[in-house]
Parts: structure tokens; sequence; C-alpha cells
């Protein structure tokens, strides 16, 4: 993990109709990773995309796949996610009985996994599991769909999720989800974030590079 913030945005509100020259942007306009919402229609009401996709957009970039499982019984989702080329692979906590044992699976295939927590989940949810993650996402919204405004409550889980990092000594990414903008990136990276997931700001900044560049800085 470095000291620099980085920026995974989220495909969920780039033009389904055109994605490929839509990650091609993202690539161009200098984004870290490449966010993927999966949702299925039940752990979330709303309907996103599979493999399918996730396998289109890895032959189109170079950039790490970030898959987020919004999803029913996710350990059915994780070898078609890791088949399809995704780099990273996270779970919701809520979704999942055995969170060690598909973390694990995730690890064992070479590829980063992490763990999920909603906004009304407390950290102590993935306290206990914190050394077999690579990254711990926070939802800052209400998870299903784009575009919601930042929950602020979520800064303060930011912070003591970091404190238990730093704690343990572990390398941890602390990545948000939800409502990012330039006011509430800064106040993410202050908490203690290394990742951002932002969708409707970049894609529809009038300059998608000069916006991750002001979300970075």
């Amino acid at each position: 993990m470095t000291n620099r913030l980085k920026i995974a945005p989220s495909i969920l509100a780039a033009d389904f109709a055109d994605m490929g020259a839509c990650v091609k942007l993202l690539e161009n306009a200098g984004a870290d990773w490449v966010h993927l919402d999966i949702m299925d229609g039940h752990f979330v009401p709303n309907i996103s995309f599979g493999p399918q996709m996730c396998a289109a957009v890895r032959e189109r970039t170079q950039l790490p796949l970030d898959v987020h499982l919004m999803v029913q019984r996710p350990g059915d989702w994780i070898d078609p996610f890791l088949d399809a080329g995704a780099d990273i692979i996270t779970l919701h906590v809520e979704a999942e009985v055995h969170l060690q044992r598909q973390l694990a699976r995730i690890r064992h295939a070479g590829r980063k996994a992490g763990l999920v927590i909603n906004p009304g989940t407390p950290v102590y949810a993935v306290e206990c599991m914190l050394e077999y993650c690579d990254v711990v996402l926070i939802m800052s919204v209400n998870p299903g769909f784009g575009g919601q405004e930042f929950l602020p409550h979520t800064l303060n889980k930011i912070e003591k999720l970091r404190a238990l990092a730093i704690k343990r000594d572990l390398p941890l990414e602390i990545e948000v989800d939800g409502g990012i903008n330039p006011k509430t990136a800064r106040q993410c990276a202050k908490a203690g974030a290394t990742v951002l997931v932002a969708g409707s700001s970049v894609f529809f900044a009038d300059d998608p590079a000069d916006m991750i560049s002001t979300l970075r800085g």
C-alpha cells in the first residue's frame, strides 16, 4: 500500500452502450482501479451486470478490476469473477456466513480479497477478519443506486477502521463508496481512506481526468 490516494471510478455510471470507450477513457484519465458494482436484484434493489461484463472490461484495460459483490450467496460468484479476470473481490459481511473461507479462496487464487460494510453495519463486524483482508470497503450510501448523497456518520467508521489497522500494523486499503466529490474526498482521505470509488462525479464531469486529479489531490 502506498500513501497515494487511489481513485476507482465505478462503471455503473458509464454509458453501457459504449462501455469499451468508457473504460479506455478511465485509463487515459489516470484512474487507478476500475470498480464494478455487481447487483443481483435481491441483496440490493437493482440489477447491474455479471461476469461477462467483467471479462469484456478485462480485454479493454490493464487497470486492476475491483469487483464489489452486492449479491446474495456471494460465495457462488467468486469463481466466475476470478475466471473473468477480477483482481480484487469484495463481499458484504451482511450476505455471507463463512467470511474467512471465502476470503481465503480469493487469496489462494492470487487475487486481493476484502469485506464490505453497509452504512448501518458497525466496524466491529469486520474486526476479527482484518488479517484475512487486503481491503475493507465502507459504504457511505445505502447500496443499490448511484448518485446518492454521502452519509457523514461513515467518516467515524473510517477513522475507527484506520485506527485498528495501525494498531495491528496491517497494510489495509480502506475503500469508500458513495457520494464521493471533491469535498467528501478530502474528508475521507483525512479520516484515513486510501481508495475512493467515484461514479457520477467522474463520468458526468466535463473533464474526467481533471476530476480524478482533483479527487486524488
